[in-house]
């Protein structure tokens, strides 16, 4: 085991070396502390460097692993989809929504048509009722003229009797 005897042998340079005050850290000779360091690296046996190429590869076969998980994934979803857009479930949810589709076209028209249809009906309606109102209101003027002309015949004739009996009159006195 002369591994643990290099490491034990480190420990002591560390324990025995100097220190620096306030700070806390001790100076070792650099030189010493990496020999025996090396000396630890080679010292170790052969099944540790295989240990760390072997988890170096299992690291590596994992990141390709989970590149293949992925791109599997991917192709899944891929021919998920295009085995839903072939299925019959799929295919008779286009058609009822292009059934809907149609359905929705042929009401919206129908109801333009009869709003179209109730629009013209009133308007006739309101047409009417004004041709109505225009006539009532032409009947009540002339109605109202006549009356007026009557009236104003009736005073001219008063008057124009007045006039003239009072000319007979003159007449009369002046004779």
């Amino acid at each position: 085991m002369e591994v643990m005897k290099l490491l034990e042998y480190l420990q002591e340079i560390i324990g025995t070396s100097h220190s620096l005050p306030i700070v806390g850290k001790v100076m070792v000779n650099r030189k010493e502390v990496i020999d025996i360091i090396e000396q630890v690296i080679n010292y170790l046996p052969d099944e540790f460097k295989k240990a760390q190429w072997i988890c170096e590869e299992k690291e590596r076969i994992l990141k390709d692993a989970h590149k293949q998980a992925e791109q599997i994934k991917i192709e899944s979803y891929e021919i998920l989809r295009r085995e839903i857009e072939k299925h019959s479930i799929t295919k008779e949810a286009e058609i009822k929504a292009e059934e809907i589709i149609a359905s929705a076209k042929r009401d919206s028209k129908t109801i333009r048509i009869g709003a179209k249809e109730y629009a013209d009906e009133i308007l006739c309606q309101l047409e009417k009722e004004i041709n109505i109102k225009r006539e009532q209101m032409l009947l009540s003027v002339k109605q109202e003229t006549e009356e007026y002309l009557k009236n104003l015949e009736a005073n001219m004739s008063s008057i124009t009797c007045t006039i003239r009996e009072n000319i007979k009159e003159l007449r009369g006195t002046v004779k």
